[in-house]
């Protein structure tokens, strides 16, 4: 057997002994996850990320979350009041036990989010939030400087901590509320939440174990799963054998090269939906003077392809855009659709001068994306039509981050994830005029610069009136568009896997947390 085939079978042979359970477990329902990585901490206030919030639905409970339409859901609140344009009055849900046995109430509240503030990962998303208050065990109020309409969106981050479980001191005499990035703190290695499951062991890189917790308060959800194994299997095609084999029972990613393979197998369900990730072109205005010219930049818009990438780069794994904002973003626009013209490009193209077109640089990620490095080459051919001649260089992101923040090349491929689920924010950071002051347009590698636009998102993010304020940012998405700010692509799309009794379509969603309380598994 060869050293490869031989890492493969221990690797899918770990998945199968972290799963095998002892016979008296035997009537126990079990599912058998492989996701490609675990939670680096159990400190969900460690790091802003993916597997984070993952581990946060599992074994915490948000005051709000999101439902599949992008509406929001109580949970540990059970209702909301704007009591007037800077004070939001949360009503919390009562008789809620964390997993130590200590009681939920305001103060929890209050304490997590002044926890969340200090947080190197999510104190700036929590900066709106000037004061929060226990009104009394079941009431909350938060207060903010200037109005903002996103508080419901900031709720769907706080999971309330258990303040009794997390505070005075370790053994070692060290706070146990420390935020340690990447190191050893009691919050690392210790959770208390209110959520469907514990944690009852973690070893880090190789497996994790989750207990339905007895005392759990949503007694309506008809998740019936008792045990979860995590097994990370980080290598794609080990990931989905591992599937294939019957060894797990549930898989995260799914990588696009592996879509036929799980569709054709009738012992597997694959679910699949367009996420909110875009992918897009900058076009860097201050290096390239024809950018500067709305007629040219429209040009490159009509002469990419999305929908050809999006079905034979892709294979059918991304949802083709027109804009930034995804279905259920308040500034969707219904009714932008790409463009791919070709002939209309050439037309923009020697309206504008350039009909014998010129050379750029382009610079693009090839590790960061799915398929980055050949969307960026495919681009690039797609350019040569208009005579654009493209000096292509992908890097591994590693080293491709210190190029996109020195704007080393005159387009610039980037994805972005909006982490308040709201249109505003990429305005606010890929194609607000720059200012190093502000933080505005830091991302905004094109330069492009329109100060009506940065003066419409910043009244929207005053206005409490949200269908008010959604006519706004749709204002601000159709201008984007007329003006060819940027050369949008497609949302990446999300893809799940799982053995065909494991009802898995009813707990996905957009934001890829899984709410895994909720699962069922039928009998086989």
């Amino acid at each position: 057997m060869t050293l490869k085939k031989t890492l493969l079978a221990s690797v899918i042979g770990a998945a199968m002994t972290t799963a095998v359970l002892p016979s008296v477990a035997s009537a126990v329902t079990t599912l058998r996850m492989a996701y490609d990585a675990d939670p680096v901490s159990l400190d969900i206030h460690e790091q802003l990320s993916g597997g984070i919030l993952q581990l946060s639905h599992m074994t915490f409970d948000p005051l709000v979350r999101w439902n599949k339409d992008l509406s929001f859901e109580p949970r540990l609140a059970t209702g909301w009041e704007q009591v007037d344009d800077t004070t939001l009055r949360m009503t919390l849900r009562e008789e809620v036990e964390f997993h130590s046995g200590n009681a939920f109430t305001a103060e929890d509240v209050v304490w997590t989010v002044e926890r969340l503030k200090r947080s190197p990962d999510f104190k700036a998303i929590f900066e709106p939030i000037e004061s929060v208050t226990a009104v009394d065990e079941t009431t909350v109020e938060f207060k903010t400087a200037k109005p903002y309409p996103l508080l419901l969106n900031l709720a769907t981050y706080i999971f309330p901590l258990d303040s009794a479980f997390y505070s005075g001191t370790d053994a070692d005499g060290d706070p146990k509320d420390e935020i340690v990035k990447n190191g050893n703190s009691f919050a690392s290695a210790n959770l208390s939440g209110t959520g469907p499951y514990t944690v009852v062991e973690h070893q880090k890189g190789t497996r994790m174990e989750f207990d339905r917790f007895d005392g759990y308060w949503d007694d309506e959800s008809p998740g019936n799963v008792e045990r979860i194994v995590l097994t990370p299997i980080s290598e794609n095609a080990t990931r989905v054998a591992a599937l294939l084999s019957g060894d797990v029972d549930f898989i995260a990613p799914v990588p696009p090269n592996d879509l036929d393979r799980i569709r054709e197998d009738e012992d597997v369900q694959l679910v699949t939906m367009s996420g909110t990730r875009i992918i897009f072109f900058h076009m860097n205005q201050e290096r390239v003077e024809a950018f500067q010219d709305p007629r040219v930049r429209q040009a490159f818009a009509y002469a990419v392809n999305q929908e050809g990438i999006a079905d034979r780069l892709m294979k059918g794994f991304a949802t083709p855009a027109a804009q930034f904002s995804p279905q259920g973003y308040a500034g969707h626009v219904e009714g932008l659709e790409p463009r791919y013209d070709l002939e209309k490009a050439k037309q923009l193209m020697e309206e504008a001068g350039y009909e014998d077109g010129f050379e750029i640089s382009m610079m693009a990620p090839n590790n960061r994306y799915v398929n980055d490095a050949k969307i960026a080459q495919a681009v690039a051919a797609m350019l040569a039509r208009i005579n654009v001649t493209v000096d292509l260089k992908t890097l591994p992101k590693a080293q491709y981050w210190g190029e996109y923040d020195d704007r080393a090349a005159d387009m610039m491929l980037i994805g972005w994830h909006a982490d308040t689920e709201d249109s505003a924010n990429f305005h606010e950071y890929l194609t607000a005029c720059p200012d190093a002051d502000s933080g505005a347009g830091q991302y905004n590698a094109g330069n492009y610069c329109n100060p009506e636009l940065d003066k419409l998102v910043a009244e929207a993010n005053l206005e409490v009136d949200l269908e008010k304020r959604a006519e706004m940012l749709q204002q601000v998405e159709q201008t984007l568009h007329d003006e060819a700010a940027v050369v949008p692509l497609h949302w990446q799309d999300l893809a799940w896997a799982s053995a065909d009794n494991v009802m898995i379509d009813p707990i996905l969603n957009v934001m890829n947390f899984p709410y895994l309380g909720d699962l069922v598994i039928e009998d086989e």
